[in-house]
């Protein structure tokens, strides 16, 4: 028995595609249902679908053999006790740095908001850059609005948003797309199952 999590909203409408090319499908009664484990045609397969930033914890301590999350939650979580097997190239966007101008991130000690703490201390840590992160869930666009923050740190896709609240994006951080990652152990035990299927979704890419 294998065990899935996929991410919910944009990655699994992305994900189910891939997945029912590489022979595995899950009912739209069951992906419309209030059931928490989904059955799919595969007995022997069933899948879970959370949210994105639980994803990786639930293949880190094997609650799930392996997952389909961004690369931006796995930065965050640190990927511990996971394999990332394949780029599976969907859900792409970049991270990026935004300001409403390029003066903005000259500041001795620049205030970011973000819910990417760890990719943006990364970055500017790299850079050299004193920082103060302001960690926010939802509405970044409207720290610099505000005056809560000098710029933030979030994935763009479009950059309408930004455009539509006198942001810009101005440096770039990293390029994200969905990741296949594996639980180390699971790979260990369930190798021949798990590659089979991982094969079987590279050759549909």
């Amino acid at each position: 028995m294998l065990t899935i999590a996929l991410s919910k909203g944009r990655i699994l409408e992305q994900t189910l595609p891939l997945l029912e090319k590489s022979g595995l499908k899950i009912a739209d009664e069951e992906l419309n249902s209030r059931k928490l484990i989904l059955d799919t045609n595969n007995d022997d397969i069933k899948v879970i679908v959370i949210r994105a930033t639980d994803v990786p914890v639930f293949v880190q301590h094997g609650a799930a053999d392996f997952g389909i999350a961004g690369k931006d939650v796995l930065l965050e979580h640190g990927a511990d006790g996971l394999l990332e097997l394949l780029d599976l190239g969907i859900a792409k966007c970049k991270l990026m740095v935004a300001a409403s101008e390029k003066k903005k991130l000259e500041q001795d000690t620049l205030k970011i908001a973000t819910k990417y703490v760890n990719s943006a201390k990364h970055y500017f840590e790299a850079k050299g850059q004193q920082i103060e992160i302001i960690k926010l869930y939802g509405a970044m666009e409207l720290a610099p609005v505000v005056g809560l923050a000098h710029c933030i740190v979030d994935l763009v896709d479009t950059g309408n948003t930004l455009k539509a609240n006198g942001l810009v994006p101005l440096e770039h951080i990293i390029d994200i797309s969905s990741r296949l990652v594996v639980n180390a152990a699971s790979f260990k035990t369930k190798n021949a199952e798990i590659k089979s299927w991982i094969d079987s979704i590279e050759k549909n890419l």
